[in-house]
Order: structure tokens, then sequence, then C-alpha cells
């Protein structure tokens, strides 16, 4: 892969990263409760999904997904039905502030399965990289170190984006200390994260 080819993903990858979706919307919500290093928990979810999702249009099977309206509506409701009811579970969150010192191994594993789940289960992601990978591979070259070199900048960028994301978010985690801005605060993401999964099942390709 050229230098110039490679800068032009690089921008494409920013572009794709810094658009609002679930994932950031995950990133936000969570930089507003915990300090970084447990929002990285949550960013390595959403990373290995981007991986799985560059290694199924790698296969080939982004193209049959994209091909296939029934594949697709399969894993769009999937994808809807996980995203309403990870509202539903902001919704009804604790409003008590957490003591993140006590933070036990159950909630980071909670937080990497949140993150990998909110990528993995959206297949308009499979089909935008289906979409846009191609256009960045050299047919006639070894594709694996192309796969690979995409692969690690799509993630360089993502975590890049979601880390400016996160602690964006952390200026303003004081703010919501109390019960009062806890339970406002998930009342607005679960709510987005409702609104986003009833999009998703309503939309079209």
């Amino acid at each position: 892969m050229s230098l110039s080819l490679w800068l032009a993903f690089v921008v494409a990858a920013g572009v794709i990263a810094i658009t609002p979706g679930p994932g950031s919307i995950l990133v936000l919500s969570t930089g507003l409760r915990y300090r970084y290093s447990f929002v990285f928990i949550a960013l390595l979810g959403l990373e290995l999904a981007l991986l799985v999702h560059l290694g199924i249009v790698a296969l080939g099977l982004g193209a049959l997904l994209t091909a296939s309206s029934t594949a697709f509506l399969v894993m769009k409701i999937i994808g809807a039905v996980y995203l309403v009811w990870l509202g539903i579970q902001k919704w009804r969150a604790s409003v008590e502030p957490i003591d993140t010192s006590q933070f036990h191994i159950a909630a980071n594993r909670q937080l990497f399965r949140q993150g990998l789940l909110v990528n993995l289960t959206n297949p308009k992601a499979v089909i935008f990289i289906a979409a846009l990978v191609p256009q960045f591979i050299n047919a006639n070259a070894p594709q694996l170190p192309q796969y690979l070199i995409i692969g690690a900048t799509m993630v360089g960028v993502d975590v890049f984006i979601m880390t400016a994301y996160a602690l964006l978010a952390g200026r303003f985690r004081n703010w919501f200390q109390d019960t009062r801005m806890l339970r406002l605060q998930n009342r607005v993401f679960g709510g987005i994260f409702v609104s986003a999964g009833t999009l998703l099942a309503v939309s079209s390709r």
C-alpha cells in the first residue's frame, strides 16, 4: 500500500470514527461515569468487533450480507433489539455515585461485552466496511499484509477519536456525581440507545 493510499484511508477511517453512532454514544456515556482506564475496557470490545467486521469482509462474507436481504434483516433486528435492551438497562441503572476504587472484574467484563456487542450487532458497520475497504486493496498484491495494515490503521484511528470523546466527557464527570444528575444522564443516554435501536429497526439499507 502506497503512502498516499494509506493517508487517504486514514482520512476515511477518521470520518467513520468521528461520525456519531452507537459506539461513540457508549463511550460518551461511560466517560461521564468512569475514568478513562475503565472506558478503555469498553473500547477494547468496540475495536475487537471492528476487527471481526473486517475479517468478515476479508473472507468475502460482507458481500453475502450486502446481497442477502434476509441475512441483513436478521442482523439488523438483532442489533436493534440489543440497542433497545441496552437503553432500558441504562435507563434503569443505579443513580448512586460509583466508587471506582472498588471496581471489580465483573464490571470490567460488562463494559467489554457492551463495547463488543454494540459494534458487533451493527449490520451497517459490516456493509460500510465492505463498501470502503476494497477500494484500498490492491488485488494484484498479497492481501493479508494489506488487511493487517488496514486493520491496524482503522483501530488506531478509532481509538484516537474515541479517546478524545472519552476525555471530553471526563471533563464533565464531576457534574454527574449527585443523584439528580446521574438519573438525568441515565434517562438521556437510555433514551438515545432506545431511539437508535428503533431507528435501526425501521431503517432501510
